[in-house]
């Protein structure tokens, strides 16, 4: 294996190493049983709240991917895309993108399609800048609504926040701009890259914003209502921990995401919010990936089944 090939297992597992050892100086004075009282507390319509965002916000993500092949002009049968990007997604938030990419499972799958190699990674592409448009979306409407959030991290003035959100936006407002203006691709290599089409960025904008929000939402219905931050404080605290998990490669932001909520979340009760992240780990990250597997044992047993026809088949005398 190259040594460029190992910087980046390196760098998730030194993410979780130091993301640990900061938990653990975190909740050191905790009792396990106290959080288990905290997730024996969640009420079943909590539960059940939380299962809706977590199924929608994978419904979104499979959206992602339609998207993409619309861009493409490609069309695939929809509980095809939807197993796939289940899947990839399932796989790459658990197991980090530094170890086992999505995009092996998608060029398993698409390939499978017809779709070739530069499009898969086209597709790949769209669906990473769909996430990230998301997050900036996100990223900067939250602290234009709550300028005062940020100081849970950082002692800054509210007008930092608010320059920042206003930047970020205006950054988006040229996207959107450059699509409906249809200005001319460009290539890059072997690549072509150019705008989506305007119905494609409109989707776009509804799409990402809608998954991230569902996804902080399985933690914010998860939290007691009695000591409740409010949902732009969750989703604004999600956005940066999730952003963050990512960017460190750490397999399933171990320890990212703890320190990162009970940093912003200092005014909730520790036990909660644990047991909180413990309800997200379980709905989507764990039972997801645990049905990814299956999914790619069910997968790559047809492979095997049309790749044996298919050699029977040149054997056979014609």
């Amino acid at each position: 294996m190259k040594w460029k090939d190992a910087i980046w297992p390196c760098v998730g597992l030194g993410a979780v190493v130091l993301s640990c050892w900061l938990l653990y100086h975190e909740i050191r004075g905790l009792s396990l049983d106290d959080v288990w009282a905290s997730f024996q507390n969640i009420g079943w319509h909590q539960w059940l709240l939380s299962v809706f965002c977590a199924l929608f916000a994978y419904a979104m993500l499979a959206y992602y991917d339609r998207l993409a092949l619309r861009h493409l002009g490609r069309k695939v049968s929809m509980p095809f895309v939807a197993a796939t990007s289940f899947t990839t997604y399932a796989l790459s938030h658990n197991i980090g993108a530094s170890v086992f990419s999505g995009a092996v499972v998608r060029y398993r799958a698409y390939s499978s399609q017809g779709l070739t190699p530069s499009e898969i990674a086209l597709l790949i592409a769209f669906c990473s800048f769909t996430f990230g448009l998301g997050v900036l979306v996100l990223a900067a409407v939250t602290q234009l609504i709550d300028p005062t959030m940020i100081r849970r991290y950082v002692d800054v003035a509210p007008m930092v926040p608010i320059s920042i959100g206003v930047v970020v936006l205006g950054f988006v407002g040229l996207y959107i701009f450059g699509s409906l203006k249809g200005f001319r691709p460009r290539k890059i290599g072997g690549f072509l890259l150019q705008y989506p089409r305007r119905d494609v960025v409109l989707r776009q904008l509804v799409a990402a914003p809608l998954e991230i929000v569902a996804a902080a939402g399985i933690i914010y219905f998860a939290l007691p209502p009695e000591s409740h931050p409010g949902f732009v404080v969750v989703l604004a605290i999600f956005v940066i921990s999730f952003s963050l998990a990512l960017v460190s490669h750490a397999p399933g932001g171990l320890g990212v995401l703890e320190v990162t909520f009970l940093t912003g979340l200092s005014d909730v009760p520790e036990t909660d919010v644990l047991a909180a992240l413990l309800v997200f780990r379980i709905l989507y990250l764990l039972l997801p990936f645990a049905v990814a597997i299956i999914f790619v044992l069910v997968f790559e047993q047809n492979a095997m089944r049309q790749r044996r026809r298919g050699a029977g088949g040149a054997r056979s005398p014609g």
